[in-house]
């Protein structure tokens, strides 16, 4: 064929062993799509991919979605922030927006949003360390008040003696006699203002987990983030990370301690 059409045989070797890998990088491109839930972008799917050996520009990896109808959550309209009503409390602002903490659960982050669970709003609390985003504590219920707050703390697995500062927004459910008797509890000193760690990680829950997602019980929800939670602490990369998950990087941090 090469000699009826009049071009060296290299030619042919080369287009082949360029379709083989064009495959190649095609068939990764959708597995790690699918891995991170639909989630993955262009630039995590990027670090994913050199993670297996392949160097491929954004561009390329662009066009592979676009053909094989990959559409990443971050693609549709995201979440916009409702201002929150709040109370009038003297706590100050101890954190003062040191969101970037260098030890592990020495500060620990809270908020809470709401989910439609069979028709009705339900509710989610989760407690984010900063040093490395983890979701620590989470809890859900059918009302938005302190107890969901305090299952929330109360569900978080590491000594809450080691904790010095709890950071919130000023709303009721987080102060109130019934946090602030746990928090003195364990000489937890109080925080309170803006909560960007906290915000930032719901804007992720709500564009990765809630959006499109039905919901016919409290349970079935409960259920399903407790999973969500567990790939985003030890699978999912952070761009704020390095592109690691929030337990890679705690881990390679106490190496370096030790």
């Amino acid at each position: 064929m090469c000699k009826v059409l009049q071009i060296p045989r290299s030619t042919y070797y080369y287009e082949a062993k360029e379709r083989v890998s064009e495959d190649l990088v095609t068939s990764d491109v959708i597995d790690i799509f699918h891995a991170s839930r639909q989630n993955y972008g262009t630039r995590k799917i990027k670090v994913e991919l050199k993670r297996r050996g392949h160097i491929v520009s954004r561009r390329r990896i662009g066009r592979i979605m676009q053909e094989q109808g990959l559409v990443s959550s971050y693609t549709i309209a995201q979440f916009k922030p409702h201002a929150k009503s709040c109370n009038e409390s003297e706590q100050t602002n101890e954190l003062n927006r040191a969101f970037d903490q260098e030890q592990e659960m020495t500060t620990i982050v809270s908020d809470l949003t709401y989910v439609r669970v069979n028709q009705k709003w339900n509710y989610v609390c989760v407690f984010v360390d900063p040093f490395n985003r983890e979701i620590v504590g989470f809890s859900t219920g059918s009302n938005k008040d302190a107890l969901l707050v305090y299952r929330a703390l109360a569900s978080i697995k590491v000594d809450l003696n080691k904790i010095q500062l709890f950071h919130t927004d000023r709303g009721n459910e987080f102060k109130n006699k019934l946090i602030d008797d746990a928090v003195k509890t364990f000489n937890i000193q109080r925080s309170l203002s803006d909560n960007a760690v906290a915000e930032a990680t719901f804007k992720i829950i709500k564009t990765e987990f809630v959006k499109c997602r039905h919901f016919s019980s409290l349970e079935e929800l409960s259920r399903e983030l407790q999973d969500y939670i567990h790939w985003f602490n030890s699978i999912r990369i952070h761009g704020t990370l390095g592109y690691e998950s929030p337990i890679d990087y705690k881990q390679r941090h106490l190496k370096k301690i030790v």
